[in-house]
Parts: C-alpha cells; structure tokens; sequence
C-alpha cells in the first residue's frame, strides 16, 4: 500500500514543510529497492516536519493500455512515456527530489531522466544509489552514468561498501542505512535449534541460489530431517528446480515470489537464514533475520561484511563455497552458545543502527540541508572513508567535501 500514494502534497503545508518527493519502484516490483522506498515513505508520512509525495517509475497505465505493458520492448516505451509524464506534472511541487537508482539499463531508463529533469525544474536532487553492481556499471556505463551522477546535490548509498567503490572513481558519498521496522518481525529465541532453513533471495545469477541448494545438500547427508524454504522467483526458477531433483534434495518448498506483508511468516517457520551471492550491496533480507532472531550464514559478496561482522553477528564464508556454508550452518546446529550469541548482537545491531528512528533522522538531516542551502549552491557533506566493519551510520567530521559538481 506504500508505493500507491499520491505525488501530490497537500497546499496548505508547502510553506512549513519540506516537501520530499521520492522517484523509486513500487511494490508492484519485488525486490529490495521497492521496500526499502515503502518503509521511507511509511517513515516520512509520520515526520512532522517533512511532507512525502511518491512517483514510482513502474507506474500502472489505465485501462486498456495496461495491456501493452504485457508486451515485450513495447511495455518499456510506454511505461517510460507514463513514468516521464508523471516527473513532469509533478516536480515543481517539491523541494527535494530522491532518487531510487539501481544499475545498468535501469539507471538510464529510471534515475537518468528524474536527475534531468528535477535538475531543470531547480530541485535539490539526492541520487540514492543502491546497487551491489556499481563497480561494473561504472567501468563499462561511466561515460553516461557519472555524469549523471555528478549532478546529484548529495549521493547517499546504504553501506560503506559503495562509498569505496564511487570513491575509486571520484566520487564522494555518504552512508545512510537501510531500515528494518522491528515491530514487523516476531523475535523469537530458538532452543534448540532446529535444521529448518530459509533462503529468499531472487532466482538470478548474480544470487547464486543454487549455491545454498548444494550447501543444503550437504547438511541434509548430516540431519536427515532438515528442511530448506526457498522464497523468490527470477530468470533461474527452471535451472533451480532442476537442480534440486539433481541433489535428489528432500524437504525442500519452493513457495515463490512472496510479498513484503508475508515475508515475516517465512522468518517465523525457520530458525537459520542461509545467504549465498556472489555480488551484493546491503541486503535487507538480512537485517530482517536480524529483527527476527534468526543467525545468519552468508558468504562475503560486496557490502555484507559492513554489516555482518563474522562470529559476531553473522557467520561469513567466501563466495561460492558451499561446503563452507554448509560447515557454517552445522556448526550453528552443534553450538547453542554460539547461535545465540550471534542472534543476541545481531539484534542489538539492528535496534541501534537499521530501526526507523535513527535512519529518517539521517535522512530529514539531509533534507534540511540541501533545502537551506538551496540559495547558495551545493551542498557540502562528509564522504565517510569506508573501512571493513565499519559502522555504516557513523561519519567522518573532519573531511567535508562536496558531493557534487556544478
């Protein structure tokens, strides 16, 4: 229900607030990004100080032309069409334009255009970069991507891991990080543990599902009974499923794409969480076994060493391991005191760093900003030096520098 507000925002508090408008996917869109944009905007709604509006860039075309949107190549044009519309109708209401931004195409299609355009109607434009793939879209993309980029006010990302990366190609950013509402997720202790296990992730290579199907063969040669959920959908649904009859894999549900309202439930019926990307950002799937009491066990891809700190939170193993995720998984399995101890810090870790209270501080802090300097020029913001482990909400204070160039 988050990603059908209205763009608008109501007359009589454009003077007193900041007026926010937030370019992201909806919910119609399952992944990261687009629940990550409903729990903002869920957030801003209750921000005295901050109006919200919300266009997303998948929006649904009426009638009848809904249908082209079934048809290959034809639904990206008139989507973008009805996605560009929408900017132009709406932009000159706001004070602050946000910027969901993936990678690849999808930075062209999506964040490209409402970058130009917020930067023609004189907005404040935050490009909030999200994806675990900017090292390759910059090496092969830069020439159209970093321009763009650069014409961002501010370039926030969620981990200290693109901080790295955009720092390498002279770009500043800063962290703020993803939220995880606690109230959504049951904490529940676990004793014993059992061999119930869950994967969520989407069905693409970049994922590598089929890593935790050869993990969870592994442990199933150890624990007869053991059970694995496997949540998503992608372009290897075909070649997962064909895989699990290799394994000859027992007790494994694939129960599909799952909305953001029943995704606690999946947390709820397991008790280990088993991650395996190859590539990878923050992902917020983790914070969520987090909030629901679930250790993890995830390879190191990307980002998720900034926020998995190994026998602390989490349990890390190198990319494609599975030996290594299954030898982590049965250790959590034979170590009660272990398990707990990581689900213990894992938990405070989310309370102190993921809930929503200290993220939209952060984020109506950047607001605020760009809005008072509005008149001046750029604004200027820290770019956090990214070190392994670090604290991802903390920034450095001495070495202010600008996010942008004019």
């Amino acid at each position: 229900m988050f990603g059908r507000s209205s763009a608008s925002v109501e007359p009589g508090a454009r003077r007193r607030l900041i007026r926010v408008c937030l370019v992201a996917p909806s919910l119609d869109i399952l992944g990261g990004q687009a629940v990550q944009a409903a729990r903002l905007q869920r957030g801003l709604r209750h921000t005295p100080s901050v109006a919200v509006g919300f266009v997303p860039i998948n929006p649904r075309l009426p009638g009848l032309l809904r249908l082209l949107q079934r048809v290959r190549y034809v639904r990206t044009i008139v989507t973008s069409v009805r996605y560009v519309w929408s900017l132009l109708r709406c932009l000159d209401d706001y004070d602050v334009v946000h910027v969901f931004s993936a990678s690849y195409f999808s930075f062209l299609l999506a964040p490209t255009p409402a970058v130009l355009l917020a930067r023609w109607y004189g907005k404040r434009v935050i490009l909030n970069y999200r994806s675990g793939e900017a090292k390759d879209h910059l090496q092969r993309w830069g020439r159209t991507a970093i321009p763009v980029l650069r014409l961002a006010d501010a370039l926030v990302v969620p981990s200290g891991y693109l901080v790295d990366v955009f720092a390498r190609f002279g770009l500043h950013a800063r962290v703020i990080a993803n939220i995880v509402d606690l109230d959504q997720f049951e904490f529940r202790a676990r004793r014993p543990l059992r061999p119930v296990f869950l994967s969520n992730r989407n069905f693409e290579a970049h994922y590598n599902v089929a890593c935790v199907l050869r993990a969870f063969a592994l442990i199933q040669n150890r624990y007869r009974d053991a059970r694995l959920i496997v949540a998503g959908d992608g372009s290897q649904r075909r070649q997962l499923h064909r895989l699990a009859d290799e394994l000859q894999l027992e007790n494994v549900a694939f129960v599909g794409r799952v909305s953001p309202d029943r995704m606690p439930s999946l947390y709820a019926a397991a008790d280990v969480y088993l991650n395996a990307p190859d590539i990878d950002n923050m992902p917020g799937s983790i914070l969520e076994a987090f909030a629901s009491g679930l250790p993890v066990v995830t390879t190191d891809a990307g980002g998720i060493p900034y926020i998995v700190r190994h026998g602390e939170t989490g349990l890390l193993v190198p990319r494609g391991n599975h030996e290594g995720i299954a030898a982590a998984a049965i250790r959590l399995l034979q170590d009660a005191s272990l398990s707990e101890r990581l689900v213990g810090s894992a938990r405070e870790e989310c309370r102190r760093r993921y809930t929503p209270e200290p993220v939209l501080r952060e984020w109506v802090r950047v607001y605020r900003a760009l809005v008072a300097d509005g008149m001046a020029g750029k604004a200027e913001f820290t770019a956090q030096p990214a070190r392994q482990l670090a604290d991802a909400s903390e920034m450095v204070e001495n070495q202010p520098r600008p996010l942008s160039l004019r």
